[in-house]
């Protein structure tokens, strides 16, 4: 039996008509309130690049980007891992916020000798279990629950990323593969899209399931205000195939029917006229071309404590020196600065708020977002190239497996966002920069709900029917660390956006330049 206010709406409502919303700020910012859509709709193409986005390999995103919203500079948030922008796109804050900092991760509480892998819902129950707080800020889907409105989060992706995206469920649900919350929902699920056996599914079936999962339950039972629909390809068939490889291209090409079926299903139902739509991707992708040998960088510093546990612990950049010697931490940096194939390097700031690094050339965690209390001592990124592989798709990272993400390169942080709908503009593109933190709060205003002040990133104005046509001030900083001899210089580059007093800044990559000795 479908809810009330799913049933009451009967007819596809014209996007020509839509276009009354009385006007809000948040400081000062003018938005959309009494939102001509009732619902949001967030579909996540994990690991999808832009240039994916052509008539020849996806011809219903394109088409829904001609006839919406391109935005042409949205951003992933850094650390550019799954888990981490999940994370982000649930508190519409930065992992310095948020707490989740990368998709392993360090509790020395669940396991003191190594990190955990966030991938797996096991392991985050583990972190919840200990008494810690999984993600240290308000989620959307708490703000939602506070004035009786629900988030969906339907997932074809990991169990953990699914779990990041609602873990309080707050009223709402969880619909993945190889779970259900609330477990009383499970069995419609069942009924309507059968058992799933999630070790045996290609990702396509699984995709497929969550469109099933969300047109058949999870629209009409849950009801939500908001929904998160996430796909797991592109990415888990180009980190095996690579970027560009045939099954990568088949991939991109069932998503885009996915993307199709999912529409018709909606106006069938006589709701799409309902929803704006946003389709994004949890971060970019690049060619991976090796990466450099840590585990020989790090052995000669390694050892125990005096309880038996390593001494220092390492994965995915971020480097934990358990009994923080200042000294051990500046070798290891001198280390890093000299090896081909090590990128940014991110230490403590050396004063409170500056994006210079405690350790001589070397930026700080501020810079990134990433200083919190869970922090190691020091985070560092693969080096990158703009050159293409094989198939001609450009960007390369200093890093293990064929192709995949994680690193400050422009091809990992410069992700996808397209979006339509009856709060939204038609037909343009949007250069003003955006990120994926800015999704919480756009949903929010959009739904007239409060925003927490613990949301970081902005209401994204610009593309709004009711906004303004622009956002304000838009320019761009860079910031250098370098080491005394200049034999290691690193730089940032930001998009700073001005919006209603407040400046929002969107890191748009790193570079780094080395300078061999010429000594003989």
């Amino acid at each position: 039996m479908l809810r009330p206010a799913f049933c009451a709406v009967t007819a596809l409502v014209s996007l020509a008509l839509l276009v009354g919303s009385t006007a809000a700020t948040r400081d000062g910012v003018a938005a959309a309130r009494g939102s001509a859509a009732t619902r949001h709709l967030l579909i996540v193409l994990d690991g999808l690049r832009p240039d994916y986005v052509t008539p020849r390999l996806m011809p219903t995103l394109h088409a829904l980007g001609r006839r919406g919203v391109v935005f042409e500079r949205h951003h992933a948030v850094y650390p550019t891992v799954t888990r981490v922008n999940a994370s982000s796109m649930a508190t519409g804050a930065y992992p310095g916020t948020h707490g989740l900092l990368g998709n392993t991760v360090f509790f020395p509480k669940v396991d003191p000798r190594r990190f955990l892998e966030t991938q797996d819902r096991a392991n985050l129950l583990k972190i919840e279990a200990s008494g810690d707080r999984l993600l240290t800020t308000t989620s959307i889907g708490e703000t939602l629950q506070t004035v009786g409105k629900r988030l969906l989060v339907v997932s074809a992706g990991s169990t953990g990323a699914s779990y990041l995206l609602n873990n309080k469920v707050s009223g709402g649900a969880i619909i993945q593969v190889a779970y259900t919350l609330p477990a009383a929902l499970h069995a419609k699920v069942v009924a309507a899209v059968g058992e799933a056996d999630a070790e045996h599914m290609s990702s396509a079936e699984k995709n497929r399931r969550a469109v099933d999962a969300f047109l058949k339950v999870g629209l009409p039972e849950v009801d939500p205000a908001v929904t998160v629909l996430w796909f797991t390809d592109p990415d888990t068939v180009a980190h095996v195939s690579g970027i560009g490889h045939p099954d990568t291209v088949v991939a991109l090409s069932r998503l885009d029917g996915e993307l199709k079926r999912l529409l018709d299903g909606l106006s069938r139902a006589g709701v799409l006229g309902t929803f704006d739509i946003w389709v994004t991707s949890d971060h970019g992708f690049s060619t991976h071309t090796g990466p450099p040998d840590l585990a020989a960088i790090l052995r000669p510093f390694s050892g125990v404590l005096a309880d038996g546990t390593p001494r220092i612990v390492a994965s995915e950049g971020a480097i934990y020196v358990r009994d923080h010697d200042a000294a051990t931490i500046e070798r290891i940096v001198g280390q890093l600065q000299r090896t081909e194939g090590v990128g940014a390097i991110f230490t403590p700031a050396s004063a409170p708020g500056s994006f210079d690094g405690r350790v001589a050339g070397t930026l700080s965690f501020e810079a990134v977002r990433w200083s919190h209390e869970r922090a190691g001592d020091l985070l560092f990124s693969p080096d990158w190239t703009d050159r293409p592989n094989s198939y001609g798709y450009k960007g390369t990272s200093a890093s293990y497996g064929t192709a995949g993400h994680g690193s400050s390169s422009p091809f990992d942080v410069h992700n996808v966002l397209i979006a339509t709908g009856p709060d939204l503009r038609s037909g343009v593109r949007v250069a003003t920069p955006s990120g994926n933190v800015d999704f919480a709060p756009t949903f929010l205003r959009l739904l007239d709900v409060a925003i927490p002040p613990s949301m970081e990133g902005r209401v994204l104005e610009e593309a709004l029917l009711a906004g303004a046509r622009t956002t304000g001030s838009v320019r761009h900083e860079r910031h250098t660390a370098r080491v005394a001899d200049g034999s290691y210089t690193l730089s940032a580059d930001y998009s700073l956006v001005g919006a209603g007093g407040q400046t929002y800044r969107y890191l748009d990559s790193t570079t780094v330049r080395r300078k061999r000795s010429t000594a003989p």
